[in-house]
This record gives structure tokens, C-alpha cells and sequence, in this order.
């Protein structure tokens, strides 16, 4: 069934809606409406895809002033009372429609400004999703004391919105951009307000961090008179960027918005953006919904990092978002990286955006020096390599750095043994109540399941009957332990993400981190180990390798240069990923992966759609749709439904082109409409998603 805009909360039958009452008819006819503008077109906080469009109210006179376009208004809807943003003021409503009024304005301030309610709905119909979803993500919640606070400031003085002076300038010949081919140029495009598209491969710390390109980006965009919005991964670099621009001279006045923070902090930086008080924004995901006046400038870095992608429906990536927004409201957009996404590959090869990359000798000027251990020659030297997982060249290489500061180690996993086996037969060990993984916390500890949390008493193999465990794996706690009794005399800090640390001195010490959550070193580490090299690049999924490499070049550039004795070991075999590391090379592997996917149709090459849901219901859902000759659908795949007996599930893939994209969304969106006006099972739709391949 079609749904118009045109249509009230009292004019679609059979959708589970209460018509409002007679008493409440009556209560409402001798309202006031407002002089001008007396409707507003209201989008409501609800996830029902059927309900997935604008309804008009009217508004009384009374809420005239504060029912502006972007404000946050309470309305009735059937017999519910719900939340909503009002997405524009009309002066008419078509014929034989009678809207009944907004019950009250929530916050009467533009909270949902007119270039953020664009990009969600083009962020829903591209991800086959709701407008509310993408509204939940892009505007936090509502903070009664906050809004209190604005609506004080703004009866005394409204402020102006914060601007730069466009004198405000930078000496492009000390940046850290006069590193990259035609860096000092896209900053001058900045400077002079034109919207340049770059993509970036970051040098190592010692040629100037990541957040002195940054920097150096925001200031000539604000010379320009625009703002910008910084988005990153984690709060580790969150609070590394925001330290380094209070610290510049004089210090770029900034909006935090992180949902780590609290909800009043979180809520009073957004107000201050969307009022036009601060026009830089930086955060996390959810920044890249920043509701800037002015948008200059989009910056993402490390663009690669799984962080990026929303855990909620529909599932958006932030950098698919800046692209959006750029793309809409012309603004300029930079990816910075580590390394490089095959998504951010793609946009260079389709001269969507420009590569700005540092000549072959400066990268190797900054870069350390890197040994991998299953080459021949290393193998030749250590004929113990196969059986050890510390091989002689990283033990060596960190002895020798030990003598002058302090040593990355970097681990696959966290815990102390995070997977066990049987010790006769080598089967995995799991639990008897869930199968989950049998894990240890400690070397004496009963091992537990990771997915209940029991603990196995009296665990015996199901293949063999053997009741000893051996460990499948080694975690971060369990290398920080042999380690220690390997390097006695040096201090070992543990750093993960359950127990993260941001920075370390330039003491010797041995430093163990899990990949994402190493710390930076004051002066960079004299030596960096990467263990478990093969055992990660053997794990299962689409992008393992993408990955793997991003996190080794992610410990690479924090290590010093070669001149200054920096050295970095892979405890690996020979692979195109070790071979693009020793070389520096991202660019060039993430062009290899590119193709390879092109080859065999894999995403980025195409895009793609995960269906998962009940069995009888994915496949109806399936065979309703009407979609292109040129899209391939496989499936179904069976799989068992977790945390019940006998249930099966079914998963289904789409893979299409770009330009089929925007009917292939189309078409699931409204076979989601179909199926939630008929009270179907749900079936999990996830358009572009990294994480379901």
C-alpha cells in the first residue's frame, strides 16, 4: 500500500492506529491556529517501516514561535503519544485532510537542521532503512535541563554564530602536508573555499601525526569561513585529536560529541553546533551527523576501522555517510589512513577523489625497518621458527631496542588463553550447556564458557573423553606473562580494550596491546613485534586480510625510523600482506584486493544485501521481491537459530551493481513495508554491511 506525505495519523486504516476520540476532537476545535505557516510537516521517532513518512499537523497558535523547522515536538498518533521532528511549516494540506494539532513543542530550537534531515534520507533509502533509525543515530537525546540552558542564553542575547577570521591563515611550507604530492595545494583549495576530494595514506608519526594534517585542514577551512566535522574511530584518538588542536596556537575552539561522554555533555556540545556557536565538530560515528551552519570540510580517519559501522539498523558506515553529505551539500571531503580500504581505493580509481601520496623515498625516510620471519633467509637461521611463536629475530630485536626505550607487542587476542583444545586430540573444548568456547583467565583457573559464563568443573573431550586442555590460543595476558619472566628487569604494560591506555613514556619497557588498542609512545617505540601473524590472516570473512594489514600498518607508523634504529618483526609467513608491509606499500595492496573482488563480484567491486530471518519467512520475503536481471541472489543457507532447539534460519545474498543500487533499496524497503502491514516475521535487512560477508 502507497503512503503519501499528504496523509494524517487518523487517515490510514488497518495500521494498528487508534482514531483519535470524539472528546478529543471536540478539545481540539477551537484551537487558534498559527497566523502564518499554520501546518508543519512532522516526521515521527518510530521504527515501523510502513510508517516511514511525514504526517501533517497543525499548529496552534500558541506554539507558533516555538514550532520552528528542526524542532523536537510531541504529537498524538492514534491513541500513542510519540516524539517527533518537524521537517518544514506550510501554509496548506492538501483537500479532505484535517490535521489535529502538535500537543507540545519539545525543544524549540532546530535540532534536525535542514541539511542533516536530507542526508538521513539519503542515508535511509540508500541502506534499505527508516528515517528514524538514521534520526536516532544523527540526534541525541533530549536533555530538559540543556534545552533550559539555551532557552535562558537566547532570551538575554542571541550570540552570533562562531566564526574565523578569514585572515586566519597557515604557512603551508612548514605543514606537515609539504610531505605529500599536491598537499600544500589542497589545503590552499580549502583556504579559497573551494570543496577538493582527497584521499590520504598517513606517513609514520616521525614525518608530523595524523592530527597535524588534520589541523592544518581545519584551519584553512575555517579561513575560508566554513566549518568542518572530524570523525575517527575510538576515544583514544578522539581524546589524542582534541588535546593536539587545544594545544595549536591559537586553539581551534571545538564541539566533542561522543557518546561515551554522557548524555548532558554529549547533548550541550550538539546544541552548540546546531545553534551555529562552534562550527568544528569531532567524534565519533555519530559526528558524521554533525549539524554544521556551513559545512566546508568532512574528515574521517582510518576509514577501514570496523568502530565505523553502526551496530543498529540500517547499519550505515560513517564514511558511506560523509560521502552522502559531501556529495549533497558540496562540500570537500579527506580520508585519512593508516593504511588504505578498498572502499577508499575505489573512489581513486574512479576519480571520485584525488590520491595525495608521499614520493617512494620519503616513505621509505620515515619508515622502520621491517623483517618478516618466514622468509627463507630467516627460516634458514631459526630452524625452531615452525614450533615457537616468540621466533630469534623478534626476541633479538627486542632485546637490542630494550637498551635504548620501549617495544610494541602486538597480540592477536585478548584474555590469558581465550580458546582451549583437547590436549590428546586436539578438538575444540566447549561447553556442555551452550558449546560455546571453553576459555582461561589465569594459569591455575577452572576454564569457563565465554558465551554463558559457566564453568566447567569436571569437562571431559566429546571425541576422545580426555579431561585435559591445551591452549588453541595465546591472549595479551598470557604473552604479558612470559614475557616478563623473558625480560625480567623491564616493567610490561598490558594495554586492551577492556583495560586501555593512551600513552606511554619513552622509558624501556615491553608494552602488549591487542590490535586497535595500542598506546602512542612519547618519541615513537624503538621496536614493534607483530605475533600471531598467520594465525589472523587464517580467520574466515571477506575483508580478513584488509583488516590484518591495517592494524600492522596502524603499529608501523608508531614506531621510529629506521635511522633511528626502529625495527619491526613479523611473525608471519610470506604473504601479499607481509610483502605490502615490508614494501609500505597500502596503496598497492588495497588496488590488488580491489581487483581480486572485482574478478569474482565481491563488494566493493558491487554492493550488496544480506537477508536473514526466519526460514519460511526470508523466503517469501525473497520471492516478493522484483529485482533486475543483472543481480545475483544466492542462497538459501540454513543455519540454527542461537538459544533454541530446531529453529532454523535463513540467509540470503544480493550482490548488484551501483547503478542498480538505488532500485534494488527501493524494492527491499518496500518489501519491508509490505511485510510489516501484514504482521510478518521480521527479516533482518543489512544493505553494504562489511561485517555480514
Amino acid at each position: 500500500m502507497a503512503l503519501e506525505a499528504r496523509d494524517t495519523p487518523e487517515s490510514l486504516p488497518g495500521l494498528d492506529v487508534v482514531s483519535t476520540t470524539p472528546e478529543t476532537k471536540q478539545s481540539t476545535s477551537g484551537v487558534g491556529l498559527a497566523p502564518e505557516l499554520p501546518y508543519a510537516r512532522v516526521v515521527l521517532d518510530q521504527p515501523v517501516p510502513h510508517l516511514d513518512h511525514p504526517f501533517d499537523y497543525s499548529v496552534p497558535l500558541s506554539m507558533h514561535d516555538d514550532a520552528v523547522p528542526g524542532a523536537r515536538v510531541s504529537v498524538r498518533f492514534g491513541a500513542q503519544k510519540l516524539n517527533g521532528y518537524i521537517l518544514e511549516r506550510r501554509a496548506d494540506v492538501e483537500a479532505g485532510v484535517s490535521p489535529i494539532p502538535l500537543l507540545k513543542v519539545l525543544t524549540p530550537f532546530p535540532v534536525l537542521n535542514p541539511l542533516v534531515a536530507t542526508a538521513a534520507r539519503a542515508v535511509a533509502d540508500r541502506y534499505a532503512g527508516t528515517l528514524s533509525d538514521v534520526l536516532r543515530a544523527a540526534v541525541p537525546p533530549r536533555v530538559a535541563s540543556v534545552d533550559k540552558e539555551f532557552r535562558a542564553e537566547a532570551e538575554v542575547s542571541e550570540p552570533e554564530a562562531g566564526s574565523r577570521d578569514a585572515s586566519s591563515s597557515f604557512d603551508s611550507s612548514e605543514s606537515a602536508w609539504r610531505h605529500y604530492e599536491g598537499g600544500t595545494d589542497f589545503l590552499s583549495q580549502l583556504a579559497a573555499g573551494e570543496s577538493p576530494r582527497a584521499v590520504v595514506t598517513v606517513l609514520p608519526q616521525a614525518a608530523g601525526d595524523w592530527t597535524q594534517l588534520v589541523t592544518d585542514a581545519l584551519t584553512a577551512t575555517l579561513a575560508s569561513g566554513r566549518g568542518a566535522t572530524v570523525v575517527v574511530p575510538d576515544a583514544r584518538d578522539l581524546q589524542f585529536l582534541e588535546t593536539r588542536l587545544a594545544e595549536h596556537e591559537p586553539a581551534i575552539d571545538v564541539a566533542r560529541l561522543n557518546a561515551e561522554d554522557g548524555p548532558t555533555p554529549r547533548y550541550r556540545n550538539f546544541m552548540s553546533v546546531a545553534l551555529g556557536r562552534t562550527n568544528v565538530a569531532i567524534g565519533t560515528r555519530s559526528a558524521a551527523f554533525a549539524p554544521l551552519k556551513a559545512p566546508g570540510l568532512y574528515i574521517l580517519w582510518q576509514d577501514a576501522d570496523q568502530s565505523l559501522n553502526e551496530p543498529r539498523a540500517p547499519y550505515q558506515h560513517a564514511r558511506e555517510v560523509l560521502l552522502l553529505r559531501a556529495s549533497l551539500e558540496g562540500a570537500g571531503l579527506l580520508i585519512l589512513s593508516t593504511s588504505r580500504s578498498a572502499e577508499a581505493q575505489r573512489l581513486v580509481a574512479t576519480k571520485w577523489a584525488l590520491e595525495l601520496a608521499a614520493p617512494r623515498d620519503v616513505r621509505r625516510e620515515f619508515s622502520p625497518r621491517i623483517v618478516v620471519t618466514g622468509d627463507d633467509f630467516e627460516r634458514e637461521k631459526d630452524p625452531f621458527l615452525h614450533a615457537s611463536r616468540l621466533p630469534r629475530a623478534a626476541w633479538t630485536a627486542a632485546k637490542d631496542a630494550l637498551e635504548k626505550g620501549p617495544v610494541l607487542i602486538q597480540v592477536a587476542r585478548t584474555g590469558f588463553v581465550p580458546t582451549t583444545s583437547c590436549e590428546r586430540c586436539r578438538a575444540a573444548a566447549s561447553c556442555k550447556h551452550c558449546h560455546g568456547p571453553l576459555s582461561l583467565s589465569h594459569a591455575s583457573a577452572v576454564p569457563t564458557c565465554q558465551w554463558c559464563g559457566r564453568v566447567a568443573n569436571a569437562w571431559s573431550c566429546d571425541v576422545c573423553g580426555f579431561t585435559k586442555l591445551r591452549a588453541r590460543a595465546i591472549g595479551a595476558d598470557r604473552t604479558a606473562e612470559e614475557l616478563g619472566r623473558a625480560f625480567p628487569k623491564f616493567p610490561v604494560v598490558s594495554a586492551t580494550g577492556a583495560q586501555p591506555k593512551y600513552e606511554v613514556s619513552d622509558k624501556p619497557q615491553l608494552v602488549v596491546a591487542t590490535p586497535g588498542a595500542e598506546p602512542r609512545a612519547h618519541g615513537g617505540y624503538q621496536a614493534a613485534l607483530l605475533l600471531d601473524g598467520d594465525r589472523s590472516l587464517m580467520r574466515e570473512g571477506l575483508r580478513v586480510s584488509e583488516e590484518v594489514v591495517h592494524r600492522w600498518f596502524d603499529a608501523v607508523s608508531l614506531v621510529k625510523p629506521a635511522s633511528e634504529g626502529g625495527r619491526v618483526v613479523i611473525a608471519a609467513s610470506q604473504t601479499d600482506a607481509t610483502q605490502a608491509l615490508v614494501r609500505m606499500d597500502a596503496p598497492g595492496f588495497a588496488w590488488r584486493e580491489l581487483e581480486q573482488r572485482r574478478d569474482v563480484n565481491l563488494p566493493p567491486a558491487c554492493r550488496s544485501a544480506v537477508l536473514e530471518g526466519p526460514a519460511r519467512a526470508t523466503d517469501e520475503f525473497v520471492e516478493s521481491l522484483s529485482l533486475p536481471e543483472t543481480v545475483s541472489v544466492l542462497g538459501p543457507v540454513a543455519f540454527e537459530n542461537p538459544g533454541t532447539s530446531g529453529d532454523y534460519l535463513h540467509r540470503w545474498l544480493l550482490f548488484f551493481t551501483y547503478a542498480d543500487g538505488p532500485n534494488v533499496a527501493k524494492e527491499l524497503k518496500n518489501a519491508k513495508i509490505r511485510s510489516s502491514t501484514h504482521r510478518k516475521p521480521v527479516v533482518s535487512v543489512r544493505v553494504d554491511d562489511s561485517r555480514a560477508l
